[in-house]
C-alpha cells in the first residue's frame, strides 16, 4: 500500500507539471509543462468565467531579420518560466532569457547559426531544456550540428562542456554529415544528468548515404556522448532484418525531429520516428524499414529498446511520427492504466500500456492497396489500424468528398479530383498523381496534444486538407537527390514544399501544400471545414466531442467563385501549432489565425478569442510569476514580426 500511494504521489507530481517553487510562484519548466507532454497547467486564477477580461500584459520582438544571405522562418517556440524568468530559442536559434513579470530582456546568446547555410524552410526552433545541479543552472541548446550548454543566470558558454561550451551532435555516426543536411528543431529532453537529442533531416535529400537517424545522449557537465540509439538498426541490432538487400547500410532519415517525452520515475524516454529516405519511393530499401514511423521506448540511461510499435511499414505517405507521446494514466473497464497515447498525421491515436507496449485496444493489422505504376516499389501488404479510438482527422479520398459550395465549385474538384488517383488511406503514390488525406503534414504534427489528468480527455488539434502524392523519373540534376525515382514533379508534395535549385518550379495547378487546386486556385477541392479540435475520451476510446477551429483562409473567402455564398464562421485554419489545457476548465489554442482562442473543456464551445500581433505559430504556455500574476504566452509571427506575446487579467480588481 504504501508503494502505490508514493507512485501516486509521483504521478500526482508529474501530471501538475509546473512545479512551486517559491510561494506565489507557478513555474512551467518544459516545453510542454512537464516531461510526459501534458501541457496541462494547474494555475487556478484564470477561468471560463473571466477568460474574456485578458488583455495583453506584453510582446517581445526578436529583432531579427535576414542576414548573411539567410532568413528566420516561423516563431515556434514556446518558453520555460523558472524561477520568474522565461528562457526561449529564437528563429536564429538564438537563446534569449526575458523577466517572466514584464518581457524585459535579460541576456541572449547567439550560436552564429544565421552565418550557416539555410534551406528553403528558413530557420526556425521550437525551444530550450533547463537542467539544475545544487547551485548549478544549465540551459542547453542543440542547434544544427551543436549543442551548447549555458549559464542560466548570465548566458555565457559553460567551457567546462565539450569543446569551450558545445558538444558535436554529428561526430561518430559512421558516416560524414554536410552542415546543410542536419539540424535540429526540437528542444532536449533532460533525464537525471543526461541531455537527449534527436534531430532533422530534410525530407528533399534524397541519396545513397544520406544523413542516418539517431537518438544520442550527452552527459550534461562533461558533453561526452553517453549512448546512442540507430533508428536505422545496424546489423546485431533488433529490426535489421527489416531493411531488404543490406538497404540499411546506404539508407538514412528516419530521424526524430518531434518532441520526445520522459517518464522520469521509470528512466523510460518515448521516440517518435519519422520516415526514412526517400519519403515517397521505396524502391531501394524493400521490407517493413524499421524504426521509420515507429514509437520506440527507451532506456533513457542507456538507450537501449524497451518495446516498440511500427505505425506504417515501409512507409510511403511521409507519415512521420512527429508529435511528443503524451504520457498518461487512465482508466478503462476499471483498469487503472499508465498509458502512453501518440497522436499522428494520419489522424490515428495509438495507446498502449507504458511500460510493456501492450496496446490497450486491439491494433489490427489489414490488407491495404498495393497496386503501384511506379517502377520498382513494393507497397507493404498491410498496415496497422486502431480499433479504438476513432479517427480524429478525415482519411481517404472518394468522390464524395468534392467540395460542394456551390454547383459551379463541385464541378470544378470533380475535374481536377478525375485527373488524379483517388482511395482509401494508404492508397500508394503513383505517376500521375494519387490524392492523400490527411496530407504530408497531417492529421496531428509537431505540436501534439494535450491531456487532462482528470477527466482523462486528450485534446488535439487537426488539419484537413489533400496533398498530391506523385513520383517521377529523378532527372539527375539536383545533387541531393539520387533515387530512381523521387517527387520532385509537377505536383510532387517534396518539389512544392522544399524548393531548390534546379528543381521544378511550382506548378500553377498547385498550393503550397501540393494540394490539386488548379481553377479553384485557394479553394479546396475537399468540403470544409479545414481544421478541427477534437477531444478523445481516452478512458473509454471515444471521441468527446470534435468542432471546427479557426476562421480559415481570408483569400478563400474574397475568392470570385465565392461571392455572395454565405459561408461557415469557422471554414477551419489548418496548421501544426496545439493547445494548452487548464484545471480550471478551458483550453487555450493559437492555429495560424491572428488570435489566441479559448475553448470549454467539457463541451468544445468556443468562449473567447483575441487579437495577437500576428499569426500565431507557437503553442501556449502559462505561469504564476512572482507578483502573483497568471500569464498566458505564445509566439507569433514569422522574420522580422516574430513576436512574444502575453496576455494577463487586469491588474485593478474594478476591472474584472
Amino acid at each position: 500500500m504504501k508503494k502505490l500511494c508514493a507512485a501516486a504521489i509521483v504521478a500526482c507530481a508529474a501530471l501538475l507539471g509546473a512545479q512551486v517553487r517559491q510561494q506565489g510562484l507557478i513555474e512551467w519548466p518544459y516545453w510542454s509543462g512537464d516531461q510526459a507532454q501534458t501541457r496541462y497547467s494547474s494555475v487556478p486564477d484564470i477561468t471560463p468565467e473571466n477568460v474574456k477580461l485578458l488583455e495583453r500584459a506584453w510582446e517581445w520582438n526578436t529583432g531579427e531579420t535576414p542576414q548573411h544571405g539567410t532568413r528566420p522562418g516561423a516563431f515556434e517556440a514556446t518558453p520555460l518560466m523558472i524561477d520568474n524568468v522565461l528562457y526561449l530559442s529564437t528563429p536564429y536559434h538564438r537563446v534569449v532569457a526575458l523577466n517572466a513579470e514584464t518581457g524585459a530582456q535579460l541576456w541572449a546568446f547567439d550560436p552564429e547559426a544565421s552565418k550557416g547555410e539555410e534551406d528553403s524552410i528558413g530557420f526556425k526552433h521550437r525551444g530550450v531544456a533547463y537542467w539544475r545541479a545544487g547551485n548549478e543552472a544549465r540551459i542547453f541548446m542543440n542547434s544544427d550540428q551543436r549543442l551548447f550548454s549555458l549559464d542560466a543566470k548570465t548566458g555565457k558558454l559553460v567551457t567546462t562542456f565539450g569543446r569551450d561550451g558545445f558538444a558535436s551532435l554529428t561526430e561518430g555516426l559512421g558516416r560524414p554529415v554536410k552542415k546543410l543536411h542536419f539540424s535540429q528543431t526540437s528542444p532536449p529532453v533532460i533525464y537525471k544528468d543526461l541531455v537527449i537529442v534527436g534531430s532533422r533531416i530534410p525530407d528533399r535529400l534524397q541519396y545513397k548515404f544520406d544523413p542516418p537517424g539517431t537518438v544520442q545522449g550527452f552527459d550534461a557537465r562533461t558533453g561526452k556522448r553517453a549512448w546512442v540509439f540507430h533508428t536505422v538498426p545496424r546489423p546485431g541490432e533488433f529490426g535489421n532484418d527489416t531493411w531488404e538487400n543490406d538497404s540499411w547500410t546506404y539508407t538514412g532519415h528516419a530521424n526524430v525531429w518531434g518532441p520526445m517525452s520522459l517518464d522520469e520515475a521509470r528512466g523510460l524516454l518515448y521516440v517518435p520516428v519519422s520516415t526514412a529516405s526517400g519519403d515517397y519511393w521505396g524502391g531501394r530499401r524493400h521490407g517493413a524499414n524499421l524504426f521509420a514511423e515507429s514509437i520506440v521506448c527507451l532506456d533513457a540511461a542507456t538507450g537501449k529498446r524497451k518495446w516498440h510499435f511500427q505505425a506504417v511499414h515501409h512507409g510511403l505517405w511521409d507519415f512521420d511520427f512527429t508529435a511528443p507521446p503524451n504520457l498518461v494514466t487512465i482508466t478503462v473497464d476499471g483498469k487503472r492504466i499508465n498509458a502512453v497515447a501518440e497522436v499522428s498525421k494520419q489522424g490515428f491515436t495509438y495507446v498502449f500500456d507504458r511500460v510493456t507496449g501492450t496496446p490497450v485496444w486491439p491494433i489490427v493489422e489489414r490488407p491495404v492497396d498495393t497496386t503501384t505504376d511506379v517502377p520498382g516499389e513494393k507497397p507493404y501488404p498491410t498496415q496497422p489500424f486502431p480499433t479504438k479510438p476513432p479517427p480524429f482527422a478525415g482519411q481517404g479520398v472518394s468522390l464524395e468528398d468534392a467540395n460542394d459550395l456551390t454547383p459551379e465549385i463541385k464541378a470544378l474538384a470533380l475535374e481536377e479530383m478525375k485527373k488524379f488517383r483517388i482511395g482509401p488511406l494508404f492508397t500508394p503514390p503513383s505517376l500521375r498523381g494519387t490524392i492523400q488525406r490527411p496530407t504530408i503534414g497531417g492529421g496531428a504534427n509537431w505540436s501534439g496534444a494535450g491531456f487532462d489528468p482528470e477527466t482523462g480527455l486528450l485534446y488535439v488539434r487537426s488539419s484537413e486538407g489533400t496533398t498530391v502524392n506523385q513520383v517521377c523519373k529523378n532527372s539527375g540534376t539536383d545533387p541531393d537527390v539520387d533515387v530512381e525515382y523521387s517527387n520532385n514533379c509537377q505536383y510532387g508534395a517534396a518539389a512544392n514544399i522544399f524548393p531548390r535549385p534546379n528543381t521544378p518550379a511550382r506548378a500553377p495547378e498547385t498550393e503550397g501544400d501540393g494540394s490539386a487546386r488548379s481553377k479553384l486556385g485557394v479553394i479546396p477541392i475537399i468540403k470544409p471545414p479545414y481544421a478541427y479540435l477534437t477531444a478523445i475520451n481516452l478512458n473509454k476510446g471515444e471521441i468527446a466531442w470534435r468542432v471546427p477551429f479557426g476562421e480559415g483562409s481570408p483569400a478563400m473567402r474574397r475568392h470570385p467563385l465565392l461571392n455572395g455564398v454565405k459561408l461557415p464562421e469557422r471554414l477551419g485554419t489548418s496548421g501544426s501549432n496545439g493547445v494548452m489545457v487548464t484545471k480550471t476548465g478551458l483550453v487555450f489554442i493559437g492555429g495560424g489565425d491572428p488570435y489566441l482562442y479559448a475553448f470549454d473543456k467539457a463541451t468544445g464551445r468556443e468562449v473567447w478569442r483575441v487579437p495577437t500581433p500576428f499569426r500565431t505559430s507557437g503553442n501556449p504556455m502559462t505561469y504564476k510569476a512572482r507578483n502573483g500574476r497568471q500569464l498566458v504566452v505564445i509566439a507569433t509571427g514569422a522574420g522580422p514580426d516574430s513576436t512574444l506575446v502575453a496576455f494577463a487579467l487586469p491588474t485593478t480588481p474594478s476591472a474584472r
